[in-house]
């Protein structure tokens, strides 16, 4: 008697171009790899999602070299640093980047989870959510692939960090995933890259300003973020970001 065989879905198709693509091109400088899935996996189909945050001008400057019309969403919470608006847009001066697409959150989700705007003094998880992980969704929705700027040093939970993941049916690209903070420095520093203002006064990992302190020295890079929770992610990178997607193409 036969037996009908199970097709794969869409999520375990991505999870195995993943690994491909990892096991192939995970150990290529970050710059082709960049080239390689802007111009051969993922044409017209892949976005980088930037914060414009301590070490943002690495990935953006490699992205203006391969080409600078690529989509680069930024995820306006509401809640950045003034200083950090006035590096995105001298960056995008700097690099002549032309597909900035800046996201915010949605305002009925403001007005009935956040109305008065402190909705993160009683639970961070949910104002990132609101504030970045629905509009995360909404940004690499329209993708079959995204650029990050994660690298393994930043904390311990990126110690394992691949180039390529998949996230549902999509995937997700960590070009610097490999390069050290060594790596990142002297690569800002042979080119003249602009520094996050930010960074000369201690702020290593930055987000949005309630939420982001001082690093101290001898800890990791995202220390500063949400200090003294056991949060150390806003949720853009993890599950709650795939949850996200699924309702939006529900």
């Amino acid at each position: 008697m036969l037996t009908k065989q199970k097709l794969p879905d869409a999520a375990e198709l991505a999870a195995e171009a993943a690994a491909d693509y990892e096991e192939r091109y995970g150990s290529l400088p970050p710059k082709l790899i960049i080239e390689i899935a802007a111009r051969t996996l993922f044409p017209d189909d892949v976005v980088a999602v930037s914060s414009f945050g301590a070490d943002s001008a690495v990935l953006l400057h490699m992205l203006s070299e391969v080409d600078a019309s690529l989509p680069v969403a930024f995820l306006d919470t509401g809640k950045h640093f003034g200083e950090t608006l006035e590096y995105r847009d001298a960056l995008v001066r700097d690099f002549g980047l032309t597909g900035l697409e800046i996201i915010k959150p949605l305002e009925e989700r403001l007005a009935a989870g956040d109305p008065d705007g402190k909705l993160h003094l009683s639970s961070t998880d949910a104002c990132c959510d609101i504030r970045k992980v629905e509009p995360m969704a909404r940004a690499v929705e329209p993708f079959s692939a995204w650029f990050t700027g994660r690298k393994r040093f930043q904390s311990a939970t990126r110690a394992a960090l691949p180039v390529f993941e998949a996230v549902g049916h999509r995937i997700r690209i960590n070009p610097l995933a490999r390069w050290s903070a060594d790596d990142i420095r002297n690569y800002a520093l042979s080119r003249k890259l602009r520094e996050n203002p930010l960074v000369a006064y201690g702020y290593l990992s930055i987000g949005c300003f309630p939420c982001t302190s001082v690093v101290q020295p001898g800890e990791d890079a995202r220390s500063g973020r949400w200090a003294g929770q056991a949060k150390t992610e806003c949720g853009i990178h993890l599950s709650g970001l795939e949850q996200s997607l699924a309702s939006s193409e529900l």
